[in-house]
C-alpha cells in the first residue's frame, strides 16, 4: 500500500518479504559496498557524524582553581578540540596475525563490522593522517589480504613478514619496505582495532611532535588489565618500559595502565632500536614494546597519551569481541545520525553501516538494515525490517516494511 507514495522519478522497485528470505535481519552487513555516483534529491548532510569522534578519551577539566591537579611529565590525556595536523612520514598497519581464536578460514582482519573489514577501518583511520607512505604488514592468508587491500586501499603498500614472530619483527619488515632515507614520525597501528579514529591518532602525533619524543604511545586504564602489557613509569611519571603480562612481576601485574598497541616513533630511533631487539622473553618473540625501554635507556624522551574511552583501543581476537565491537560501533553510528536529525525508532534492532549517508528527518523504523553506500534523502521513511543495500532513496519517499532494495532496484 505504500508503493503509491513513491515519487515517479525514483522508479524504485519495492520487493516484498515474499520475494526474498529475511534471514540475517538484525546483523551487520557482510557484503562489500559499491560506489554510488549520485546523491538523492533532498540529501544534504555536510559531514558524516561517525567521522567526528564521539569521545577521544577526554579527562574532564575542572574550572580554573577548582580541583585541578598537576600533570605528571610524560602523562598526557587526550584533548578535545582542534589539533594541529602533522603529516607523518609513514603509517605501518600490522595485519599479519592468524587470528586463531576467530575459528575461521577467513583471516581475522577481513572480518567485518559496520560495512567495512577490520583492516579497512584501520587503514581509513590511518589515511586520515595523510601520511607520505602507508604500509600494511601481511603474512597469514597474504594473498586474500592483499587482494582486499587492492580493492579498499590501493594506495597501501603490502609488506611481507617473514617467519620470525612478534610485533617488533612485523614493524621491521614494514620499515624495510620504506625508503632508507625516511625521516620523521612513523605511526604504528594494528589491523584489528576498528574503533580507533583519525582524531585520536592526530592527538598522539601532535604530542609526539610537540615534545620531540623518540616514542609516544597510546595507553588506557582498565579495572582488569589481565593479558595486557603494563606501562612502567619512573617516579616523575615518564614512561620507562612496557612489560608483557607473562614477563611481569607481581608488582607490575598490579599496574592498571596498559599498552594500547598504537605508537608514534622517530624513524631514526626506530631503526636503531629494532636492530638491537632479540627474542629473550617468555614467548620467544621480537617485542616492539622493547623499543620504549631502549629509548629510555638511551636518554631519549618518551611519553604516553591516555584515552579514557577504552573502545577506541579495543582489539578483536574472537567472535564475541567482534560482536561487541560491531554493536558498539553501530551504537555510535546511530547516535551520530540522531544528533544530525535522523529518527531511529528502535536503536537496538537497527543497523546502519558507516559508509551509508542519511539526511535530516529520515525515519528508520524497527529492524531496518542500511547497508553499503545507501543514501536516504530528507524526510524519507523506511518501514520496519526493510533492507537497503547500496540504494538511493529520494527525499520524501516511503519504503514499505519488509522491502529489500539495492542499487539495481533503484535503477529499475
Amino acid at each position: 500500500q505504500h508503493a503509491g507514495l513513491w515519487s515517479l522519478e525514483a522508479r524504485v522497485r519495492i520487493l516484498g518479504a515474499e520475494r526474498r528470505s529475511m534471514s540475517g535481519v538484525g546483523v551487520p552487513s557482510l557484503s562489500r559496498p559499491t560506489a554510488v555516483t549520485r546523491s538523492p534529491v533532498g540529501y544534504a548532510p555536510t559531514v558524516h557524524p561517525y567521522l567526528i569522534s564521539e569521545t577521544v578519551g577526554v579527562r574532564p577539566r575542572p574550572p580554573p582553581g577548582r580541583g585541578r591537579r598537576r600533570r605528571e611529565p610524560g602523562r598526557e590525556p587526550v584533548r578535545r578540540g582542534h589539533v594541529t595536523p602533522t603529516a607523518p612520514a609513514a603509517v605501518i598497519v600490522m595485519a599479519a596475525g592468524k587470528g586463531t581464536r576467530m575459528r575461521s578460514v577467513t583471516p581475522k582482519v577481513l572480518h567485518r563490522i559496520g560495512g567495512r573489514s577490520l583492516v579497512d577501518h584501520a587503514v581509513t583511520a590511518a589515511r586520515g593522517l595523510e601520511p607520505q607512505h602507508l604500509v600494511v604488514v601481511v603474512r597469514h592468508e597474504r594473498d586474500a589480504v592483499i587482494a582486499h587491500l587492492a580493492e579498499v586501499a590501493p594506495d597501501a603498500v603490502p609488506a611481507d613478514q617473514d617467519e620470525v614472530p612478534g610485533t617488533g619483527r612485523a614493524v621491521a619488515c614494514g620499515l624495510a619496505s620504506l625508503p632508507e632515507s625516511l625521516t620523521g614520525p612513523v605511526v604504528v597501528t594494528s589491523g584489528d582495532v576498528p574503533l580507533l579514529d583519525t582524531s585520536t591518532l592526530q592527538a598522539l602525533l601532535a604530542q609526539h611532535t610537540e615534545r620531540g619524543d623518540a616514542v609516544t604511545l597510546l595507553t588506557t586504564e582498565l579495572d582488569d588489565p589481565s593479558g595486557y602489557g603494563r606501562i612502567v613509569r619512573e617516579a616523575d611519571g615518564t614512561v620507562s618500559a612496557i612489560v608483557e603480562q607473562r614477563d611481569a612481576t607481581e608488582a607490575q601485574r598490579a599496574i592498571r595502565e596498559i599498552n594500547a598497541g598504537v605508537y608514534v616513533f622517530d624513524a631514526a630511533h626506530l631503526r636503531t632500536a629494532l636492530a638491537t631487539l632479540g627474542t629473550d622473553n617468555d614467548q620467544g618473540e621480537v617485542y616492539l614494546t622493547d623499543v620504549v625501554a631502549h629509548a629510555h635507556q638511551a636518554g631519549r624522551p618518551t611519553s604516553a597519551l591516555v584515552v579514557t574511552d577504552h573502545w577506541l583501543v579495543e582489539g578483536c581476537n574472537d567472535r564475541a569481541q567482534l560482536a561487541e565491537l560491531g554493536a558498539e560501533l553501530n551504537r555510535r553510528i546511530l547516535r551520530g545520525w540522531m544528533a544530525q536529525g535522523v529518527g531511529v525508532v528502535d536503536p537496538a534492532s537497527t543497523w546502519v553501516d558507516v559508509t551509508a549517508e542519511l539526511a535530516q528527518d529520515v525515519i528508520l523504523e524497527q529492524g531496518v538494515l542500511v547497508r553499503g553506500t545507501t543514501r536516504i534523502g530528507q524526510g524519507a521513511r523506511v518501514g520496519a525490517y526493510a533492507i537497503l543495500t547500496d540504494a538511493v532513496i529520494p527525499a520524501g519517499c516511503v519504503v514499505a516494511p519488509f522491502s529489500q532494495l539495492d542499487a539495481d532496484a533503484a535503477q529499475a
